[in-house]
């Protein structure tokens, strides 16, 4: 059979080595696998098909150094997931029979109890069985932190099949974000990544959740499965009718070839094992110090993180020789791989590393303040009509007086003209438009508190270069929203002070449980602006997904959400929102927003300020396009966000009030708050439209810069 498009390039500079065990692995998963009865008499494979996959070989090349037994342990896990996969295909998939489907995944967590002595059900199938077995045989090596988040993984890649099924349902491709998000649960990766300390060393825990830890697992994923995607194009798409394919995805996006769709998914793939590269060499060891890790701690980061570069290397050599994918003219060689054969000469390979160079240096070579012009404003949809608070010119007057009181306009950053021009109580208004006065005021003040952080960050600490005052200050920030009642620091300044106001205000009254992801979302927000002093540090246009992922913390989504759930009380069941497609749900909305700010906010970024962290430029340079070009792929993902939040509205919460049983409050409440992200989308553009923030003549006026003899006010250290 024709390939359908020829395998790119590939930017792979770890060299794979194979596992010594790699007999022994082999030979133990045959045996196991037929114990397993998920051989002959199974309907999904038969003893050819194993040797034909040969996942002993997979974990050779992916765990070169662990030893004979912890291989043959892991290669078992992979023959149990390949095994999953195409018998969730067989049994479900082909039928599109969901609701079996559901109920086969809704068995399967109570094989992995947290407590090694609870006891399991009885096995119905080889899915099962498989998965009691070899859950008896890791729990015991491994800590509790390390099983809870292994299970979690397992549940993740186990449930979204059903997010699979259900868009082979509707014959729905996703759009890039969503797909990126859901293949990293679908694809497995996070899961590979739990097995790779297993056979290296586990994460300490006190790091395992921090950022540059979830960087290296989420690029990891990203690069595993686009590497993945276009070895398996041809399976996938042209036999199995599957829709969740990264080639396929990029394809239907852009309305281009499938060669092209091909590349890109290869450069994005490169771009994030720079991603990689980059989080390990800065992020991870200032991690190190920042947390205090003893040197044997540091040195399993050191090896989870080596084991992780195996991985990569390892997964695409066994891509290279396996029966199940697609791989004429890619073959081992070098560490770039490509085609190789006639007319493949060093000038080939020059011309490749001369191009993986001028990639990652590119997204360094921004030159800052260049001339941009007003920004464009495309056409933008918007299916929510904006209502405005009754009680908004009110709210402007109290709002002003709280500014004051703060000391937030007397600091050097904002005056009274600042905070006319960017009338916060006029998106609060759009947001909130049945609050109450009390109401409306504090999220005035909440987006007035936050808008104005977001200034005073690179104010004061990126034109002073200093990341170490601006951790004190995000240190300071984080003691100043108590739990239970610890005492605060006496506020330094008026960021603290609005704080420490605002927590107080918005506290008094929701459960611990509430408060604590009020405090979470507040710290995300603050923290995610370290992460862009440190690239402005570097002069680092940030790598795409990274930045998309970011840009919700940036943008104080998680706040934004949080005060939303707050509104709703405890109608809605925590495990709802924690289903995936209310994630998807707020995720969608979420980008819509950040992605508008971008647009709007383009020229004051970019010309007036300097700044890096815009989607239109990362798309700029990423791609190597003008500004038009950019904005109009922004524009169309923008759109795409839409569709998909309407999308999760109209078929996929149905879903979720059936699965989850809700009742009629419930379901009222989860309907209250689908209006609630409706408001805000269509409050945001309002006003975005019709503030000077952004406006050519008001930048002209007023760009961001201190104001005459008054300097911010200084930062005191932590107490």
């Amino acid at each position: 059979m024709t390939q359908p498009f020829a395998l790119p390039h590939f930017y792979l500079p770890y060299p794979a080595r194979l596992n010594p065990h790699v007999d022994e692995a082999r030979a133990h998963s045959t045996a196991w696998a037929h114990e397993m009865g998920m051989l002959e008499g199974s309907g999904i494979w038969d003893r050819t098909d194993l040797e034909a996959h040969d996942y002993g070989l997979l974990c050779a090349y992916t765990h070169p150094d662990c030893d004979g037994r912890a291989l043959s342990l892991i290669t078992d896990w992979y023959v149990w997931v390949f095994f999953f996969d195409d018998h969730f295909l067989e049994k479900y998939k082909r039928s599109q029979d969901r609701a079996a489907g559901k109920a086969h995944l809704d068995r399967l967590p109570r094989f992995m109890p947290l407590d090694a002595t609870a006891p399991v059900p009885e096995p119905e199938n080889p899915v099962e069985a498989g998965l009691a077995d070899l859950w008896a045989r890791t729990v015991p090596a491994m800590s509790t932190d390390w099983c809870a988040r292994f299970a979690v993984a397992t549940e993740h890649l186990l449930n979204a099949s059903l997010w699979e099924l259900s868009n082979i349902n509707e014959g729905r491709i996703a759009n890039p974000v969503e797909y990126i998000e859901m293949r990293r649960k679908v694809g497995g990766a996070p899961w590979s990544a739990g097995l790779v300390e297993y056979a290296t060393a586990e994460v300490p825990a006190a790091v395992a959740g921090a950022r540059p830890l979830r960087v290296l697992m989420e690029t990891f994923a990203d690069a595993v499965h686009l590497r993945n995607d276009l070895f398996s194009y041809q399976r996938e798409v042209e036999d199995e009718g599957e829709n969740s394919n990264g080639v396929l995805v990029l394809e239907t996006f852009f309305g281009c070839t499938t060669q092209e769709a091909a590349d890109t998914v290869n450069d994005i793939l490169t771009s994030r094992l720079h991603q990689f590269e980059h989080t390990a060499l800065t992020e991870v060891p200032a991690l190190a110090l920042e947390k205090g890790l003893a040197p044997e701690q540091t040195a399993a980061v050191a090896a989870y993180t080596k084991g992780l570069q195996d991985w990569q290397s390892g997964g695409h050599e066994w891509h290279l020789r396996s029966s199940r994918y697609m791989n004429e003219g890619a073959a081992a060689g070098s560490p770039w791989q490509g085609p190789t054969g006639l007319g493949v000469s060093a000038a080939d390979i020059g011309a490749l590393l001369a191009s993986a160079a001028a990639e990652r240096l590119r997204a360094y070579a921004h030159v800052p303040f260049q001339k941009v012009g007003p920004s464009l404003l495309p056409d933008v949809p918007m299916p929510f009509q904006v209502e405005l608070s009754p009680h908004l010119d009110a709210a402007r007057g109290r709002l002003t007086d709280w500014m004051h009181r703060m000391g937030l306009l007397a600091e050097g950053v904002w005056d009274e003209d600042r905070l006319a021009a960017y009338d916060l109580a006029l998106c609060a208004a759009g947001l909130d438009p049945d609050a109450t006065p009390e109401a409306l005021d504090l999220s005035s003040a909440w987006l007035a508190w936050g808008t104005y952080g977001d200034d005073y960050y690179p104010l004061l600490f990126g034109h002073r270069r200093d990341l170490a005052a601006a951790r004190v200050a995000t240190a300071r920030l984080s003691a100043c929203m108590p739990l239970d009642g610890e005492p605060v620091p006496a506020p330094a300044n008026g960021l603290e002070r609005g704080l420490i106001d605002l927590w107080a205000r918005t506290t008094a009254v929701p459960a611990a449980e509430q408060r604590r992801a009020m405090k979470d979302s507040v710290e995300a927000m603050t923290e995610s602006r370290l992460w862009e002093l440190s690239n402005h540090l570097q002069n680092r246009i940030p790598d795409p997904v990274d930045y998309l992922e970011m840009r919700r913390a940036t943008f104080g989504s998680d706040l934004t959400l949080s005060l939303c759930r707050m509104g709703q009380g405890p109608a809605i069941p925590p495990e709802v929102y924690r289903s995936g497609p209310v994630r998807s749900m707020e995720n969608a909305a979420v980008d819509y927003a950040c992605l508008l700010n971008d647009v709007f906010s383009y020229q004051k970024e970019i010309e007036y300020e300097g700044e890096i962290h815009n989607a239109v430029l990362v798309v700029q340079h990423f791609f190597g396009v003008d500004y038009p070009t950019a904005l109009g792929v922004v524009r169309d993902l923008l759109t795409r966000r839409m569709e998909q939040f309407q999308h999760v509205v109209a078929h996929e919460l149905p879903v979720v009030r059936q699965d989850f049983g809700l009742s009629a409050e419930a379901g009222r409440a989860l309907d209250a708050y689908v209006a609630d992200l409706q408001n805000w989308l269509a409050g945001m553009l309002n006003w975005h439209r019709t503030v000077d923030r952004y406006k050519p003549g008001y930048l002209a006026r007023r760009a961001h810069g201190f104001l005459p003899d008054r300097p911010p006010a200084p930062v005191l250290p932590v107490s």
